[in-house]
């Protein structure tokens, strides 16, 4: 860590320089290690929560908040990076302004914050939160807000990971499933959680033809995970099938090869039997 001169006007502006160079070295070495562009980006608030569905909000008041919790921005993504280091000099004479300041002992009034699961969002007070992240502050005052969303955010680390979160929250709408039965059904591929949706709804109208009758979305999820996708993933599991993929991922492969194959819907042992030599393995990345 560098050592203060002493001088709040020099310290600032050294502090700014230093930020500025961290993000410019993080930049590289993330395009030399050809990670994904976003991987130092700042996460936006309003495609996150687009992602998870908004439900409500609650005001929590003034709250005493973790830096490294701090991860997003409402309206400033451009201008800084995941760690809140400046991305340009445009912002140079108000970030030093304020770092004189706070240098000086003037009271800094909290910032704003959405708070979405652990993580939070700057309303007001991105260079406040740059600053107490080159001064090395653990923690900083805030006038926190709370959204309440449709699924869970856990998970979320990058812009990247908010389409798996987009796909499942549409999933979850179209099969809505409850509780623990819910938590069950996952996959890592976005994209198959619309293929997902395809079957259950495919499922659920072939249970309408046979009992003659209309059931709601409610109904048919849970009688599709009590009554299709338990049994066959019993059966998978037992005949040591698709080991390394999840229980939906080996459902959803398992009921394509079926139909494909066999051109039935019913399932028994003979055609998991069938299948099991056709089963694919994934490879894991080399160490």
């Amino acid at each position: 860590m560098a050592r203060d001169t002493g001088f709040p006007t020099a310290d600032a502006e050294n502090d700014f320089a230093r930020q500025r160079r961290r993000a410019d070295v993080a930049r590289l070495v993330s395009w030399l290690r050809r990670e994904p562009d976003d991987v130092n980006a700042i996460l936006p608030f309003d495609e996150v929560v687009a992602a998870l569905g908004k439900v409500g909000e609650k005001p929590l008041g003034l709250q005493v908040v973790t830096i490294e919790s701090i991860v997003g921005s409402v309206d400033r993504t451009g201008d800084f990076d995941r760690y809140f280091r400046p991305t340009s000099t445009h912002s140079r004479a108000r970030w030093e302004r304020l770092a004189v300041a706070q240098r000086r002992g003037e009271s800094v009034p909290p910032v704003q914050l959405y708070r979405v699961g652990s993580m939070h969002f700057v309303i007001d007070g991105h260079h406040r939160v740059s600053i107490a992240c080159a001064m090395h502050q653990k923690t900083i005052d805030a006038y926190v807000t709370e959204i309440i969303t449709r699924i869970s955010p856990e998970g979320i680390t990058q812009r990247a990971d908010l389409l798996i979160k987009d796909h499942r929250r549409l999933f979850l709408t179209r099969v809505p499933l409850q509780g623990s039965q819910r938590e069950a059904v996952q996959v890592t591929d976005p994209w198959e959680y619309a293929e997902l949706s395809e079957c259950v709804e495919a499922w659920g109208f072939r249970l309408m033809q046979e009992k003659g009758e209309f059931l709601g979305r409610d109904t048919v999820a849970r009688r599709w995970f009590g009554e299709e996708f338990l049994p066959v993933v019993r059966m998978l599991r037992g005949a040591d099938m698709l080991p390394e993929h999840t229980d939906a991922e080996a459902y959803l492969w398992i009921a394509r090869e079926r139909y494909r194959l066999v051109r039935r819907h019913m399932w028994n042992d003979e055609i998991v039997a069938e299948l099991r030599d056709r089963a694919p393995r994934k490879h894991k990345p080399a160490t």
